[in-house]
């Protein structure tokens, strides 16, 4: 092997490294939980919906509001940071980031719903 493939080797790995750590820290402090352990207490905490206005329409977890992960940045600060907040989207993926923000302004009770309402069993409010 050259030396310049060796080199560019060297900086993908470190690359995947950084990548790898980055994600851990994000997701530290953000308890990722089943429906179950999401479930419990639902009507003592605040439940935020993710999912843009016309998925929210079509139904969600009972006692949730919708604040679209495109407007969340603006919206978080309503959000009280001394009760817990579950957060939820389709699949469980974009939660995450969300969360991430909440952590930046002082959020330290955060849950996201492992795999999000497409695999919710629960009661669900449609309109």
């Amino acid at each position: 092997m050259s030396t310049t493939t060796i080199i560019l080797l060297i900086i993908l790995a470190i690359l995947i490294i950084l990548f790898i750590v980055n994600a851990v820290i994000s997701v530290r402090g953000v308890n990722i939980v089943d429906e179950n352990e999401f479930s419990e207490n639902l009507r003592k905490v605040q439940l935020v919906d993710l999912r843009e206005k016309e998925a929210y329409k079509h139904g969600h977890i009972l006692g949730a509001r919708n604040i679209p992960l495109s407007t969340f940045n603006s919206r978080a600060k309503s959000l009280r940071t001394d009760q817990p907040v579950h957060l939820y989207d389709q699949n469980g993926r974009t939660a995450l980031r969300a969360a991430r923000i909440l952590k930046k302004l002082g959020h330290k009770d955060i849950y996201v719903l492992k795999s999000g309402i497409s695999k919710w069993t629960g009661k669900i409010n449609k309109k």
